[in-house]
């Protein structure tokens, strides 16, 4: 994420304990000091320091020769959440549209390239899970949520998100094409509603509404379920009851 504070005014070293924190995911839920070095570009020994520091805060827990993060991380994002009344206000308004709506839904916000998942509703009545939960984070371009992200949201960044956002292959149907995903990202610009099967999990269709008005949207609700769940014939009344309910959640976080 850029922006237009002086370089002279930026603690380098903190940046770099963040860089560590973030190396830990799904995929790296324990590392080596070594294995820190190589995802971060931190050169060891500063990897040392940093690491041992997190672990006299409580942030990370070491065992034997590796590193883990402890449940005290999640306090960084407690502030976030409290302070815009997720638990008191935004949550129960996630199960009712959950509960009407008969699958789990998300809330997403935009975070650089990336749709990070601030809100879950309960899991509801399904035969099939994506693991996703608080804190995951998801493509822009290759996601329902993330391209309704882009086409609600500010245009400037949306534009230069479309231009330069990481393009992966999830699966045979990803369109990895910048000016396909571009026109796509247009469309529901134009419809308020973005719908993508197939390209981030294979036999699987995400539906997924505006939080907020065009052009400053900042966050997206939506759902994911299987193909075989949801057809076409479903999506008219499943966005309907999206949108009244996003509405209502975008009241919320005014």
């Amino acid at each position: 994420m850029q922006s237009d504070i002086p370089t002279k005014d930026i603690s380098l070293t903190f940046m770099k304990g963040m860089t560590v924190l973030r190396a830990f995911d799904e995929a790296h839920s324990q590392l080596s000091l070594a294995e820190i070095a190589r995802l971060t570009g931190i050169e060891r020994a500063a990897v040392r320091r940093l690491v041992l520091t997190l672990v006299h805060l409580g942030y990370v827990r070491k065992e034997e020769n590796r590193y883990s993060l402890t449940p005290r991380v999640l306090v960084l994002g407690s502030g976030f959440l409290r302070g815009n009344q997720f638990g008191r206000q935004v949550q129960p308004l996630m199960e009712l549209c959950a509960r009407e709506l008969g699958y789990s839904v998300s809330l997403a916000m935009r975070d650089g390239a990336s749709a990070v998942y601030v809100a879950q509703s309960a899991q509801q009545k399904t035969r099939y899970t994506f693991g996703f939960t608080v804190g995951s984070r998801l493509p822009l371009l290759s996601t329902s949520i993330g391209r309704m992200l882009l086409a609600w949201g500010d245009e400037t960044w949306s534009n230069e998100m479309i231009e330069t956002a990481p393009v992966e292959r999830f699966t045979s149907d990803t369109v990895t094409d910048r000016d396909r995903i571009a026109a796509a990202v247009q469309e529901i610009r134009q419809s308020g509603v973005s719908v993508v099967a197939g390209e981030f999990e294979s036999g699987a269709v995400g539906i997924s509404v505006p939080v907020g008005s065009m052009g400053s949207a900042e966050a997206a609700l939506g759902f994911s379920e299987p193909m075989s769940e949801v057809t076409p014939a479903d999506y008219a009344r499943l966005t309907e009851i999206l949108h009244r309910h996003a509405g209502e959640i975008a009241n919320a976080l005014r």
